[in-house]
This record gives structure tokens, sequence and C-alpha cells, in this order.
């Protein structure tokens, strides 16, 4: 089964992201925060990672980069999770090592359009 991991500081974006990957047939596992989250990877690598573009006390950038600085089994599909079209932090979410960005609020038709895209639904 594929997997879907989201790191987003609120709530309701974590069961609501949950909701829709589950519907889609996606094992999902979720943090608040990118602490840790890392060393889980090793025994259980998601397909796709949704990370938030803003963590309270978490430089986002720096956890991208040392996801890409792993050797795992697989590497996950990054979705950087902007609030603004703002193209200079894009860039860096992409230079740090982001696959893609949606920008919030999304929905399920968003996420549907993005595993089409990304030939990763079934």
């Amino acid at each position: 089964m594929r997997h879907c991991f989201v790191i987003d500081d609120s709530d309701i974006v974590r069961k609501y992201a949950r909701l829709i990957f589950e519907s889609l047939d996606f094992r999902v596992s979720d943090a608040a925060s990118p602490a840790g989250v890392t060393e889980r990877f090793h025994a259980d690598a998601p397909d796709i990672l949704l990370v938030d573009w803003r963590v309270p006390g978490h430089n986002i950038m720096d956890f991208i980069t040392a996801v890409r600085a792993q050797n795992l089994d697989r590497r996950p599909y990054i979705i950087y999770l902007a609030t603004e079209n703002d193209a200079a932090d894009i860039q860096r979410a992409f230079r740090a090592g982001a696959d893609d960005t949606i920008l919030k609020p999304f929905n399920r038709e968003i996420i549907e359009m993005k595993l089409h895209e990304i030939r990763v639904a079934a």
C-alpha cells in the first residue's frame, strides 16, 4: 500500500489530508513537526511527503535537505505546502530538494490531479 506522510502544525490540515489520502487508498502517517521524523523513514519511507511551509521552531528547508541526504530504500516525492505564491520561497524549497508545491487550501481534486501528474495514482 502506498504511504503518505504529512507534516503540518495544524491538526485540521493533518486530519483533512489524512481523509483525502486514505480515500485514495494511501496509508497515512502524520506529525505536527519534523522533529524525529527522518529517523522513522529508514524503517518506513513514504511515497509522498507533504511538508508545510512553516512549522514554528523548525527550519523546513533544513528538514527537506536532511530527507534528501538520507540513504532510503525509496525516494519520497516531497510536496511543499505553501500558503502564498511566493516565487523566492518556492525556489528555496526546490533548491532544498522539494519536488513540487501545492498552495493551501487544497482539496481532493487538487491532490488527485497532482498524483495523476506524477503518476502515483492507481
